[in-house]
């Protein structure tokens, strides 16, 4: 090459270089934020990443060696026979007790003519027998249908009838329950497993003594006749119920082992922490956080048949608890007994769950002196999970966004009213920017242990929970029904449940945050926010009903107080006191009834209020015709 040649080389290599820093400059400035908070959350998505890579390596190890929960358990049984991974009140179980009673129930079911998808009722409070009962039925390929032991009747009925359960095995506590449901012309002909001690009889005619018939099965391995693996159904777990009946989510060995797996990894777990749930087992949360730490990684356990606020710090103490869990209200009922030795006397190191409001998240930690808190998100069903693992106050999880490719989850615009997608001139739907709220969905990949939508076993339930061709054609998305905003840092918050939103005075109301403002200033009582109709009026009036079984609240001071917290479109013309808020057997709180009786007074005998001026005034019956008759104006 010539001097001149080799100037004119190095003349455009030098233009190139300094183009591309140019492009680099001009790409930092408009993207500064970005580039900022890219280097801010490094330490964060390291740490991450690292735990990533450790699930992906232990999922490809199971998906390889198509191994079942029950193999995964087995194998770490054989290890070590006298670990106790299960404490219950004064019983301790170890791995070798947990492998006898599994396979006495596989070894029974199968006998009697179960086969594989076959499935069998749980409906069981919270006891170590539990999760030996779907353990051993998943052995031979049998589904356990994971029933709530809070519904009844017509509920209760539905559920078993969803998943054509061939018997049902139940505490001697909840055969009330069942004798109801026959009573009404349910489980007809449908065998009848009884629980009750040996020394007893079951209470329900006929009923198959089951301890007793398990004293003569052989404890060893069952034979399998069919093949049982990893992408194959584990159990039916239901979700909560809290709008309509129970729909039953399926559960594939698959999901059921990534689920535990990422628990354990991504927390950062140890083999000799000492987990405490007080949740109910039917649950998804308590199952795969306990269950799983238990059967799948050695984990010593603590269950608690029900949730006990006076007892929960009590109860770490004496077990020497290292990680406890917690969901729905729980945080808001420990802050709300009196302070205690216990408070802080204790070896807690994490809590993990979900739920847990930002406006009480510090006072909960440093009262109780948490190191860590680790909010999760998921649906049961869904595809969409995340975790906050860096106790970022308020967050649910995060995603970089850098890294949306690998993890397609997305907050998408959709419309206020009908909560459909908004799609744009392109007919794409329409992405939201930072801190701008919108409906959570998650990229559906068929066969996928964690991207793939199951749906719910009756079908027909499934349909409106999957977005297609939303970004390109042929491509299906899983709806979460969950409005939460994502800030420039890839943290998610939760912001509302789509629907629990309403619209009044051109504004949004967010029934989440109201309902926490109101709660706040009450003294933490259970408060539930919902939009009711007026007629004369478009949107829908706040309406707010609140837990005052002792009517001990002073209106005056109420009154004063939300108006100086709450802008006016968000403050609850209409407040109605009862006793109690109805909940859900995982302690959320449930608004359907209330929304449907609204303030009309001859629905209930609750004390109802309106707020007038600046006061709140008790609805009469005068009053609430003068609201039909529209002479009240709002």
């Amino acid at each position: 090459m010539t001097t001149s040649g080799l100037h004119f080389f190095y003349f455009i290599l030098a233009a190139i270089i300094i183009l591309l820093l140019l492009g680099l400059s001009v790409w930092c400035i408009v993207n500064r934020r970005l580039l900022c908070a890219t280097i801010v959350t490094l330490p964060r998505d390291v740490t991450a990443l690292t735990r990533l890579i450790k699930i992906l390596g232990h999922f490809l190890y199971l998906q390889r060696n198509n191994l079942t929960v029950g193999q995964v358990f087995d194998k770490n049984a054989r290890k070590d026979p006298e670990k106790v991974i299960i404490r219950f009140e004064n019983e301790r179980w170890t791995n070798e007790q947990v492998q006898i009673l599994a396979n006495k129930i596989a070894n029974y079911f199968q006998s009697q003519g179960f086969k594989k998808g076959d499935s069998v009722a749980l409906f069981m409070e919270n006891c170590p027998e539990y999760l030996c009962m779907w353990l051993g039925l998943s052995k031979i390929g049998v589904v356990g249908a994971l029933i709530n032991c809070n519904l009844r009747l017509q509920s209760l009925q539905h559920c078993l009838e969803a998943v054509n359960c061939q018997a049902v095995i139940y505490n001697e506590e909840l055969s009330h329950a069942l004798q109801d449901v026959i009573a009404i012309g349910g489980l007809n002909g449908t065998p009848l497993y009884s629980l009750c001690p040996t020394e007893n009889s079951p209470s329900i005619t006929p009923s198959i003594h089951l301890r007793t018939e398990l004293e003569k099965v052989k404890c060893s391995q069952p034979e399998i006749k069919e093949k049982v693996g990893f992408q194959d159904v584990l159990f039916y777990t239901y979700t909560s119920g809290t709008t309509g009946l129970p729909k039953a989510a399926v559960i594939k060995h698959s999901r059921y082992l990534i689920a535990a797996t990422a628990m354990f990894c991504l927390n950062n777990f140890q083999k000799d922490d000492v987990i405490y749930t007080t949740l109910p087992l039917y649950h998804g949360a308590a199952n795969v956080l306990g269950g799983g730490a238990a059967l799948c990684h050695g984990v010593e356990i603590v269950i608690r048949k029900k949730f006990s606020a006076r007892n929960f710090w009590k109860d770490c103490i004496h077990y020497n608890v290292t990680v406890a869990q917690y969901i729905g209200e729980i945080c808001r009922y420990l802050l709300s007994q009196p302070p205690s030795e216990h408070d802080r006397n204790h070896q807690v190191r994490t809590m993990v769950g979900n739920g847990l409001r930002k406006e009480i998240w510090s006072e909960f930690v440093g009262r109780f002196n948490i190191s860590e808190i680790i909010e999760v998100y998921g649906a049961t069903e869904g595809n969409c999970n995340m975790g906050n693992i860096d106790s970022k106050v308020g967050a649910v999880g995060f995603i970089p966004s850098y890294l949306n490719w690998a993890i397609p989850y997305w907050l998408i615009k959709v419309d206020e009213v009908t909560g459909d997608p908004i799609r744009g001139k392109n007919g794409k739907v329409i992405v939201c920017g930072p801190d701008e709220p919108g409906e959570l969905i998650g990229k559906i990949e068929r066969n996928h242990p964690i991207r793939d939508y199951l749906g719910y076993a009756d079908k027909s339930s499934s349909e409106g929970k999957v977005l297609e061709n939303a970004f390109r054609k042929g491509d299906a998305y899983f709806r979460s029904g969950d409005i939460l905003v994502r800030d420039i840092y890839g943290y998610f918050y939760f912001n509302d449940r789509k629907g629990d939103t309403f619209r009044w005075k051109g504004e949004n109301v967010s029934t989440a945050e109201v309902e926490s403002v109101i709660s706040s200033l009450i003294g933490l009582a259970d408060v539930v926010v919902y939009g009711v109709e007026v007629p004369g009026t478009e949107g829908r009036v706040g309406m707010a009903a609140i837990a005052d079984p002792e009517q001990s609240i002073d209106f005056d001071e109420l009154a004063n107080e939300i108006f100086t917290t709450l802008p006016s479109y968000a403050r609850p013309v209409f407040v109605r006191i009862v006793s109690q808020i109805q909940k859900t057997g995982t302690y959320k709180l449930q608004k359907t009834t209330y929304q449907r009786e609204g303030f009309d007074v001859t629905k209930t005998k609750d004390k109802m209020y309106i707020l007038i001026g600046k006061r709140y005034a008790e609805l009469t019956q005068n009053v609430y015709d003068d609201i039909i008759k529209r002479k009240i104006k709002f």
